[in-house]
């Protein structure tokens, strides 16, 4: 016989199979030799007070034998003499945009401006060791797209979008630990999802699709208002190639800066969106551990033993805009996401293990149409020309390479330059600045509320222990690319899919996941007609 049953345990309980064998049985008022197996379908941490709990969701087998090993593997088709679609972009939206492609009978040609996951290592060392920023290969391009090298979390509140559990269930397949099936706040880690991109990429390449790296969309290809292909620049012998096809899906990602230019200059209709910008704000790991499994410095090794590092999400309306924390990362590292030379942009990440003896989180302020006055001339790149600005203050008030300006927390909020600064995980460097005067007054402002109440709500949050780089701007894109609701196609352009979040319609790793599915499923319909 099969129960599913719900137990509030204690950390160390949670983590010995026989304590949760003996507390299933007690609770099914059965012996607990009765029981031939126990499966977790749910687990969460309830950290709200020190009398901290562990919520399991459980499938226990009573006198029943186990179930057989569950396979993840999905049997694709040969799609290699089906009918092509172009995939611009080989992030999360567009990988998956693929697999869906093929599942449906259609061939993805996938092209990335990037390098694949591996060659990708050498740039990322380049701008870390050396602060050279290469335009087509950084923490933002290249295969696997901005969540590749900044971190793999799998969090999202966008379950009305469609098949969370597809989605993981598909990184399972291609390696990923079973655990992000089960765990409240998925997490692969940043040494372990190229692997898994890889992975990914074979299955599209084994079942007839293509994938081209270092190709870099320049212009598309329209005839009477349908598309018919793109043009692109072979970046590795400067040659120009055409790729054709009577649909495209652009998936490009939030810092494709380019591709807003382009669409812009063909008259292509885009919309300036609300985006968020502010700082990367870093602490010991140690100290978030204490506030928030309510324990001292020196106890919390000891509650390490059993709980993983501690994460917070924080969030206040300050002068009547949202103020927020985002990718918060446990055990992390503060990385240079910049994707242009002349400008510094600070993102973060977490090994698998949140090992790291550190603490970062983006603290970010809501832009509104409001803020952009002086850039309207822009039109709807007006967002994309403040977040340039802002971008270009950090790279000055840095020394004009890929040191970071920064400021300790405490004196931020009191005006203060810092005298010194804390040993940070940022690799290229810090460099004391008076962020709280460079960054715009309707950002700097809030900010200094906001991490007062954060302050109040986290005793301990607000402390010079901790650290603040400067900036934060690439939460999201500032523009989005509209789309027909019913078949997400651009209204002036048939055949033509924009998609994930560089169009403005996901936030993170499975959302634009989910948006390339979606997109995948009405790129087939348009196909069969």
């Amino acid at each position: 016989m099969k129960h599913e049953l719900n137990l509030v345990v204690s950390p160390e309980e949670a983590s010995d199979e026989e304590q949760i064998k003996i507390i299933a049985a007690r609770q099914l008022f059965i012996s607990a030799n009765n029981i031939s197996f126990i499966k977790i379908l749910k687990r969460s941490i309830d950290a709200r007070s020190r009398n901290i709990k562990i919520n399991l969701k459980l499938q226990v087998y009573v006198n029943e034998q186990p179930p057989a090993a569950v396979s993840y593997k999905i049997n694709y088709n040969d799609v290699t003499n089906k009918k092509p679609v172009i995939i611009i972009g080989a992030g999360p939206a567009g990988l998956f945009a693929a697999l869906q492609l093929i599942e449906n009978g259609l061939k993805p040609i996938v092209i990335e401006r990037g390098k694949d996951v591996k060659s990708r290592r050498r740039d990322l060392a380049a701008i870390n060791k050396l602060h050279i920023v290469n335009p087509h290969s950084n923490y933002c391009f290249g295969e696997g797209g901005a969540g590749t090298y900044s971190d793999g979390k799998l969090y999202t509140r966008s379950t009305k979008r469609g098949d969370i559990t597809k989605v993981l269930e598909t990184f399972v397949a291609h390696g990923a630990d079973e655990n992000i099936l089960i765990e409240a706040h998925p997490h692969i880690g940043t040494n372990k999802i190229p692997k898994i991109i890889e992975a990914i990429r074979n299955t599209i390449i084994n079942n007839g699709g293509e994938v081209h790296f270092n190709k870099h969309v320049t212009d598309l290809i329209i005839k009477n208002n349908s598309i018919k292909g793109v043009v692109c620049t072979d970046l590795e012998n400067n040659a120009t190639l055409e790729f054709i096809a009577d649909s495209a899906l652009l998936a490009t990602g939030h810092s494709s800066r380019d591709i807003f230019e382009l669409l812009h200059s063909k008259n292509i209709l885009i919309e300036g969106k609300t985006f968020a910008m502010g700082v990367r704000v870093e602490h010991p790991q140690a100290l978030i551990d204490s506030l928030q499994y309510h324990c001292g410095i020196n106890e919390v090794a000891d509650k390490r033993d059993y709980l993983p590092a501690a994460s917070y999400s924080l969030v206040q309306q300050v002068l009547g805009r949202g103020v927020y924390s985002f990718c918060m990362c446990p055990g992390g590292i503060i990385a240079p996401c910049a994707t242009a030379p002349g400008e510094v942009v600070t993102n973060g990440w977490s090994p698998s293990k949140r090992n790291n003896p550190f603490a970062n989180s983006g603290m970010v302020v809501t832009i509104e149409p409001e803020d952009l006055k002086e850039y309207q001339q822009f039109g709807p790149l007006a967002g994309l020309r403040y977040q340039q600005a802002v971008e270009k203050m950090a790279w000055n008030a840095g020394g004009q390479t890929q040191t970071a300006p920064a400021q300790r927390l405490l004196d931020f909020t009191t005006n203060k330059l810092s005298s010194d600064l804390p040993v940070t995980s940022y690799q290229p460097g810090v460099k004391s600045a008076p962020l709280h005067a460079l960054l715009p007054e309707p950002i700097s402002k809030r900010l200094q509320i906001g991490f007062r109440e954060f302050g109040n709500k986290m005793r301990g949050y607000l402390s010079n222990e901790a650290v603040i780089l400067g900036v934060e701007s690439r939460t999201s894109s500032p523009v989005r690319i509209p789309r027909n609701p019913e078949t997400l196609q651009h209204p002036q352009i048939n055949g033509f899919y924009p998609c994930g979040e560089g169009a403005g319609y996901a936030g993170g790793i499975v959302s634009a996941a989910i948006d390339g599915q979606k997109c995948a499923n009405a790129i087939t319909s348009f196909c069969n007609k």
